[in-house]
Order: structure tokens, then sequence, then C-alpha cells
């Protein structure tokens, strides 16, 4: 058999290709040829280089690459890259270039990546060459469309194995009850539509789904790559991440009531958390509004500029490993829809060991609620999540760890996806 031939010995986990017998010392027994299945992930961590974003896909990309498959990332979009350093949006796509390589060095798919910048006339690309990526189009046992954020042009759609996974539940099936051509048309397309509102399609979700078949998943999570055995420094808080000003960007109108797609309004309805609890909650986040931090200074938050661990994914993870725990808030639209919607970074506290209070969307319904992971939803709540916490934390840390572990280790999650999928 020879490198090239795109095979791999022994168990596999995908598509039986043949069975041949085999003489050995104990007998006649069976080799197992199995084809690695060529799966391609699409998202957009090289044009949006914000560390919670890459740490968001390379869950996918590792998670599969444990699982057997022949794991590519592509960027073939029009839209324009940001950086991160320059605090700049344009057409230059050198910074994306680097991330995206770095990241294959660091990750193991060196030589497996591409960034085809169609904003541009003849479609410039980095990594891989447009022919290579259209080639792998076609080839592809499953494309990942990760949160949604490909557009399905020309080439593209020579596929028919286009997996839509949603991170940002509420939204699209809103426009669906209106009617929303272009969205109905764009989902239409896709094999299968995955979303992390575990309860749509089901009577806990108000919004109907005009026969759109929406398959639960949530956020993997390779939970060795946050494990930590480091000992808590004694000023360790409570702490989140956050982007203050996203409320315009998603907000959406349905049935005469505005759900906003935004975390800031969420977290001054319980500004008084940290006083009332007797623990100070760190937030690192981007409040230009003096008044504002003024008010989260007074109630006992620690304020955290946000912008190196933003572009060090590493120093991202240590912040989060340095962390007592996770406090924090669910965007708007995902509370009063009750989606069942569960952070990709409460997850990555829970695999550090960390123990998150966060606001209830319905998730509880599936999983946490008890012990690790404890939700709220009135201020009263969130007092009593950290006194039981802070009374045994030892034991809330192993219990946030072995969710993580049940619930989004990446190699799961990943397989029910493409096994739902029929991949």
């Amino acid at each position: 058999m020879s490198n090239s031939e795109d095979w791999a010995l022994g168990a596999g986990r995908w598509a039986l290709a043949t069975a041949e017998p085999v003489q050995g010392e104990g007998g006649l027994g069976v080799l197992f040829l199995m084809k690695r299945k060529r799966i391609v992930i699409m998202g957009f961590m090289g044009s949006m280089p914000i560390a919670g974003v890459i740490w968001q896909h390379i869950h996918y990309v590792v998670g599969l690459q444990r699982l057997g498959c022949d794991v590519y990332y592509i960027e073939d979009s029009a839209r324009l890259p940001y950086n991160p350093q320059t605090f700049e949006v344009n057409n230059e796509f050198d910074y994306a270039a680097r991330v995206l390589d770095r990241l294959s060095r660091e990750f193991e798919f060196r030589n497996r990546w591409g960034f085809c910048a169609r904003y541009l006339p003849r479609n410039p690309t980095a990594g891989l060459p447009l022919k290579r990526i259209r080639q792998l189009y076609r080839e592809a046992d499953a494309i990942l469309n990760i949160c949604g954020a490909q557009e399905l042009n020309d080439d593209l759609l020579v596929s028919d194995r286009i997996l839509y996974i949603e991170s940002d539940p509420g939204v699209e099936q809103i426009k669906i009850d209106k009617g929303t051509r272009s969205t109905i048309d764009y989902l239409g397309r896709h094999r299968a539509l995955f979303t992390f509102g575990e309860n749509i399609g089901t009577k806990s979700f108000s919004v109907p789904t005009h026969g759109f078949k929406w398959l639960p998943t949530r956020q993997p999570v390779v939970t060795d790559l946050w494990k930590t055995d480091r000992r808590l420094p004694r000023a360790a808080a409570f702490t989140s991440v956050a982007n203050w000003s996203t409320s315009g960007l998603k907000d959406i109108t349905w049935r005469g009531r505005k759900y906003l797609w935004s975390k800031s309004r969420e977290f001054l309805r319980f500004t008084s958390a940290p006083k009332k609890s007797g623990e100070p909650f760190e937030l690192a986040t981007n409040i230009e509004d003096v008044k504002t931090q003024t008010r989260l200074l007074r109630n006992g938050w620690r304020l955290r500029c946000p912008l190196q661990m933003s572009v060090d994914y590493w120093l991202y993870r240590d912040y989060i490993r340095r962390s007592k725990g996770e406090f924090t808030v669910a965007k708007d639209q995902y509370v009063r829809l009750n989606t069942g919607w569960f952070s990709d970074r409460s997850a990555c506290y829970l695999a550090a060991g960390r123990p998150v209070i966060t606001q209830e969307t319905g998730f509880t319904k599936t999983y946490g609620g008890r012990v690790g992971l404890l939700s709220f939803r009135s201020l009263d709540e969130i007092v009593d999540a950290v006194k039981i916490i802070n009374a045994d934390y030892a034991r809330h840390s192993r219990a946030a760890r072995a969710l993580a572990h049940e619930f989004f280790e990446a190699e799961k999650v990943l397989e029910s996806v493409l096994d739902r999928a029929g991949i």
C-alpha cells in the first residue's frame, strides 16, 4: 500500500472499506482497512483571530483528528478580516495567514489549511491554492460550517455534505417564522442543521420550526488541553470574559417583543451580585462608559482590560485556569427564548475544573444545576450558589471537570454529530 493511498490500518472509526485474511502466529485473522474520513472545517478564526473564537474552532480540529479523521481547515469568505493588533478591518489577509500558519504548526494541521479572499479579484489564497480547496469541496465526506458563518459560493455548493453548526440560537429560527426567504434558502442547502439551542424543536421553545429539523449539540472541548493541577492563587476570583457592546448586531423583534443579542443588560441586572454574596467577581471586558464602570466597581467588581488575552490564546487559557470559577450571564435572546444554550467559554472553565455559576437558559433540563455547574434566575440564587461552592470547593471542582468530560468531550460530541448526519 503506498503512502499516497489515504488508508489507515486497525481500529479506525469510519467507513469499512475491505477486509483481508492475514496469517499470523495465532492462525488466520482479519486485517481491516479503514478509509479515513476527510473532514473540512470552515470558520473564521483567521479573519476574527480572537482567543475565544480560536479555541472554539481548535476544539473541532483536534477533536476530529482524535477520531481518526483527515482534517482540513478552510476560510473562503467575502468577509473582510480583522487585525487585532491594528484594530483595523481591511482587505489585507497577511495577519490572518500568519495566525492560521502558527495554529497549524501547534495543532498538527500543517499544509492542511487555506484562506481564500473572495472579496478580492481572482480570489487570492494563502496556504492551500484555490484549485486544491475546490478539490476538497468535491471530495470531503463532510464540511462543517462552524457558527453558520460561511457563505455558500458556487465552488462550495458542489458538496451535498455541508453541516450547519449554530452557536447562537434564536435569530435564525425567528427569521424562518417571519418567512425570511434568504435564511430559508441558505439553511435548506445544508445536509443537516445542528444547534447549541438544545431546546429548539421541543415544547420548551416557543418559536415554530416550520419543518426544519434542528439537532441538538454543544461546543466540543478537548478537556485535557484545559486540565490543570495548579493551586489557586489566594486572590483568585470568579471571572469571565465578555464583549460588552454587542447589542444591535443580531437584535431581532418577534411577535412585538425585541430580543437583544447582548450580555450587557443582563450583567447590569445583577450588578450587586459581588457585594451581596461577599465574593469579588472579575470581568475582562471593554466597558467605555465611565458611569457603568463606576457602578460595577462600587459593587465589588474587578474590571480587567481584555486586549492582551484576546490576541494571545495561551494567555486566555491561563486566565481561565487561574480563576476560582466563572460567574457570567447569558444573552437576553438565549434567556427569554429558553433556548437551552450553554457557553463554549463556560465549558472551558468546567474542563479546567473551575465551577461555573451562570444564568439559566433551560440547559439544566439536560445537565448541571446541582454541583460544579449552578444556574440562577435571581440575585438570591447567585448568593446561594457562591455559598454552596465555597462550602466544598474541592467537590465542585471535581464535579466541574467530570461534567466537561461527560457532556462536552470533543470526541463524544463530534462523533455524535457525524453519526446523526449520516456521515
